[in-house]
C-alpha cells in the first residue's frame, strides 16, 4: 500500500486551517484587520498535563507567536475541591519546557467570578438567560444517555 502525500500548499498559504482563517481575518479588508491575535490556554489545575494538553499548548501559544500576538495562561480553577498548587506549578513548568512563555498574562478564572456574576445577572434581567431550577435528579433524567435522547 502506497502512502498518499499531502497536497502541496499554495505559495503564501498555510497548511493549517486555523492559521488560514486567521490570515484571512487579519488581511486588508478582513474582519480583524489591524488587530492583534490574543489566545489563551485554560487548564484546570487538578492534575498533570498530558499529550492532549501539550497539543493545545502548542496550538494556543504557537498561534499567538506566529502572528505576533499574546497568549494568556488562565487556570480554570472552578472546582476548588480537586485543585492543587502542585498542579499549577507543574503546568507552568511543562509550558516552559515546551518553549513557551505567558509573560505577565497569568490569571485564575476565579479572579473574574464577581464580574461573571454581574454579567449573568444582567443577561437574566434582559431576558437572555435564566436560572435553572432543576434538581440533580431531573437534570440527570433530562440529559439522556446512550439509548435515550435528551429531553
Amino acid at each position: 500500500m502506497r502512502e498518499e502525500s499531502p497536497a502541496p500548499e499554495k505559495e503564501g498559504q498555510s497548511g493549517n486551517f486555523i492559521h488560514t482563517l486567521i490570515e484571512k481575518d487579519l488581511a486588508p479588508g478582513g474582519r480583524f484587520e489591524g488587530k492583534r491575535v490574543h489566545t489563551r490556554f485554560p487548564p484546570e489545575p487538578n492534575g498533570y498535563l498530558h499529550i492532549g494538553h501539550a497539543k493545545a499548548v502548542c496550538i494556543d501559544f504557537g498561534t499567538a507567536e506566529k502572528f505576533g500576538g499574546l497568549c494568556n495562561l488562565r487556570m480554570d480553577d472552578t472546582n476548588p475541591t480537586r485543585e492543587n498548587e502542585e498542579y499549577v506549578d507543574a503546568i507552568k513548568e511543562d509550558i516552559r519546557w515546551l518553549g513557551f512563555s505567558w509573560g505577565d498574562r497569568f490569571f485564575y478564572a476565579s479572579d473574574y467570578f464577581p464580574k461573571m456574576y454581574e454579567l449573568a445577572e444582567d443577561l437574566i434581567r434582559r431576558g437572555l438567560a435564566y436560572v435553572c431550577e432543576l434538581t440533580q435528579g431531573q437534570m440527570r433524567e433530562d440529559r439522556g444517555d446512550l439509548t435515550h435522547p435528551a429531553k
